[in-house]
């Protein structure tokens, strides 16, 4: 390790479904020995100013950072950009096209929980986002947080899993996102993202190299699409995640030695809606030299 430690995916308040300041992140990045951090905020570049800034003066190297939704042949992905200009027009467009979609998408989601059987309201959810810098746009992680917390549901069979000792408690809030408000499941709602291609050439055009994230998660059944996709244009692979199994981190390790292209370390982490993720927690323990010389 030579006393460095690189996580290069982690989130602040300024996602949707992000805990804690950026100064806060720097803090905990510090407090774990972490050497060189990136906030990587869903559709929005807000924390890296900040960031730099905390890191700077906590000695840590800061790599400027965004994960942006796309979508390549009907499926949804997710491409961090590193090493970006995050003052550029560009990134407040792709937040500002979120924003645009983002109420009556809540409100479709709201709609969609309701038809599962659980009396929840737009009050709830109102309540839950009130300190959150997207207050008009709900998560599945929003929606599982208010009814895991509503006692008259406190024995619900399709809550349960998600309880301590459940089968999906270690990570409750997440869990239950990727159940049932991903792509494919009862209350996924569509949002029009851009295309892959297009997500590529503005990290480009903004200095920034663009990385496929967790490959895992979002080509769980579709990994003959990681060719065609790296070829667009990517240069690396979030092949280290903390939602890679040992054996999936070594897959993507190899595909991306193979198709030439960098791979990155990343935890992923939130704060409370992915209990069981940490900063750090990534399972790659050798690379960060590698990893520190491509970005």
């Amino acid at each position: 390790m030579n006393g460095k430690l690189i996580d290069l995916h982690m989130h602040s308040r300024y996602s949707d479904d992000g805990e804690f300041s950026p100064k806060e992140l720097v803090e905990q990045c510090r407090e774990n020995g972490v050497k060189i951090m990136a906030i990587a905020d869903h559709n929005c570049v807000r924390a890296n100013a900040e960031g730099n800034s905390a890191a700077a003066a906590a000695g840590i190297r800061y790599i400027p950072a965004v994960e942006i939704d796309c979508t390549y042949e009907g499926v949804n992905l997710h491409v961090l950009g590193y090493g970006i200009d995050y003052e550029s027009r560009d990134f407040a467009g792709i937040e500002e096209n979120i924003r645009r979609q983002g109420k009556d998408a809540s409100e479709q989601m709201l709609l969609a929980t309701q038809k599962l059987g659980f009396d929840v309201t737009a009050a709830d959810m109102e309540a839950v986002a009130e300190e959150s810098y997207w207050k008009d746009q709900w998560t599945g992680e929003m929606f599982a947080e208010v009814l895991l917390h509503k006692p008259e549901y406190q024995d619900h069979p399709l809550l349960k899993p998600y309880r301590s000792g459940g089968e999906r408690g270690d990570n409750p809030y997440v869990n239950f996102y990727w159940d049932f408000y991903s792509q494919g499941k009862p209350c996924y709602t569509r949002i029009e993202y851009p295309c892959l291609e297009e997500i590529v050439d503005i990290i480009h055009r903004n200095d920034g190299r663009a990385v496929l994230a967790h490959p895992g998660v979002n080509l769980k059944n579709r990994l003959e699409l990681l060719t065609p996709i790296v070829e667009t244009g990517l240069d690396g692979i979030e092949a280290f995640s903390s939602y890679h199994t040992p054996e999936q981190c070594q897959y993507f390790y190899a595909e991306a030695g193979r198709l030439g292209r960098f791979v990155t370390c990343s935890s992923d982490y939130h704060g409370k809606t992915k209990l069981a993720i940490h900063i750090g927690g990534h399972g790659c323990l050798n690379l960060d030299e590698e990893m520190e010389g491509q970005l």
